[in-house]
């Protein structure tokens, strides 16, 4: 177990006045040893703290004086503290074993743990929780998590995990769901093992066992050319259809036994099958945005000026590998899908430079009708094929650098390149190039569409990027 380090302090905070310094390790808050940020930020917000801090390998007693609920103003290296609680499942359409090789060794860690689960969102297949991971989730109220379900049929569910455990592991989602905890499911669909009848079954089974679920979203398998699972193959059209059938028709039986659609196909479906979106109403709030159910009708609303605010957290893929979240834990999720709208964006100014958006191919396709009706020729979608992963791989947050340079490398120089801010981790892309490295400079832009339209009508601010 290591101890927690303060890597920042906010200027004027409770622990900037108590004379905390960056690269403290925090030996004791309160009399305990955290086991994790949740743990801390607990124990940070009683009053009058006394720490036990080390700094230069000596031991020493800090009292901070604070009111109890004040922030303590110290962020700390990671979210957790003591070891990661690995996934020992072995499941074949998992995403880790299809990474390349090469990358940095932390992406490479599975992780089975409902404390990542509250804190970024990760899923969590519950194959290695227990009685004591359940009294701590009820107790300190850890809500919501994130399940990973697949299929309710257990000798289906125990088969695509690769783990006997997952015949039986959902039992402790009903414990969940009975002592309050809100958990949003989600079903991996891989063609020819979980669509089809055992979809029907899944969703069938969710009905009766765990109608108490938030949501549940159904996604279609990523898979990258670097995987090995023969059995493995990417949805056609006619399947990607026919899940979007299969969801919509127990859509229409949940609202009218549950009053809600509780289960909604991910965007990726619609794209695949060539549909229109549904209305951005269906979504009910757009509980499961974070794993792209909804994304396409938020990001139209923000862009359009129909709400107020971006919807949900930005975080990247693999965010939880590279520090700890921000205060308060993951930001709050939006629950209107009709906040008022943001004032008119000022008109563009009258000498203009050409734009390019950079995205994934599946971005393009919702981001390319988006900049048409703007009516601007200057203004233009630049889809960057994803090579570094192949295979059926589309999403604009799996764009690494090196794809992103072959694209600029022959595109004009002196042109405003907007990169969405969900290809990067801590500055970085997943192959470990950054910005910087790229051949034409880069404007990074948060990943909602509120971001992009406000930057559409600006003047480039700063930039990052090898300039030529």
């Amino acid at each position: 177990m290591s101890l927690p380090r303060i890597v920042a302090l906010a200027p004027g905070s409770a622990a900037e006045r108590a004379g905390l310094h960056p690269g403290d390790e925090i030996v004791s808050l309160g009399g305990q040893v955290p086991r994790d940020v949740i743990e801390w930020q607990l124990l940070a917000d009683e009053a009058d703290l006394e720490l036990e801090v080390r700094r230069g390998g000596l031991d020493r007693s800090v009292v901070v004086a604070k009111g109890a609920g004040e922030p303590l103003g110290a962020e700390v290296h990671s979210a957790l503290f003591d070891q990661v609680r690995t996934c020992d499942n072995h499941c074949e359409f998992c995403f880790i074993h299809q990474l390349p090789p090469g990358l940095r060794a932390s992406l490479y860690q599975k992780d089975d743990d409902y404390r990542l689960s509250f804190l970024y969102g990760n899923f969590t297949t519950l194959t290695r929780f227990t009685e004591a991971d359940v009294e701590r989730v009820v107790t300190e109220g850890l809500s919501p998590l994130n399940v990973s379900i697949h299929a309710t049929d257990p000798e289906v569910r125990a088969r695509m995990l690769r783990n006997r455990r997952g015949a039986t592991s959902l039992r402790w989602l009903r414990v969940l769901l009975d002592h309050g905890i809100q958990v949003h499911g989600q079903v991996v669909v891989c063609p020819g093992v979980n669509d089809g009848p055992v979809l029907e079954d899944t969703l069938a089974g969710v009905l009766d066992e765990y109608p108490e679920l938030a949501s549940l979203c159904v996604v279609p398998l990523g898979l990258s050319r670097w995987s090995d699972e023969a059995g493995l193959r990417p949805h056609t059209r006619a399947e990607a259809e026919a899940v979007i059938e299969t969801v919509e028709d127990w859509q229409a039986l949940y609202l009218r036994l549950l009053g809600r659609r509780l289960a909604f196909a991910a965007d990726e479906y619609y794209l695949l099958s060539h549909r229109p979106f549904p209305p951005a109403a269906t979504y009910e709030g757009f509980a499961m945005h974070e794993d792209g159910v909804g994304m396409a009708r938020t990001f139209e609303a923000e862009f359009h000026g129909r709400r107020a605010e971006p919807t949900g957290p930005r975080a990247g893929f693999f965010a939880w590998v590279d520090g700890a979240p921000a205060e308060g834990y993951r930001a709050p999720r939006a629950s209107d899908p009709a906040d008022p709208a943001m004032p008119a964006p000022a008109p563009a100014p009258a000498r203009t430079v050409p734009v390019a958006l950079l995205t994934g191919t599946y971005g393009a396709r919702v981001l390319e009708p988006l900049v048409a009706s703007l009516g601007r020729p200057h203004l233009r979608v630049l889809p960057v094929e994803n090579r570094f992963f192949g295979g059926n791989i589309g999403v604009t947050g799996l764009l690494v650098g090196n794809d992103l340079a072959r694209v600029l490398a022959g595109e004009p120089v002196g042109h405003r390149y907007l990169l969405p801010d969900v290809c990067l981790s801590q500055g970085r892309f997943l192959d470990g190039t950054t910005p910087d490295a790229l051949p034409r400079p880069v404007e990074v832009v948060p990943t909602d569409g509120l971001a992009l339209r406000r930057a559409l009508e600006r003047r480039p601010v700063a930039l990052a990027g090898a300039r030529p």
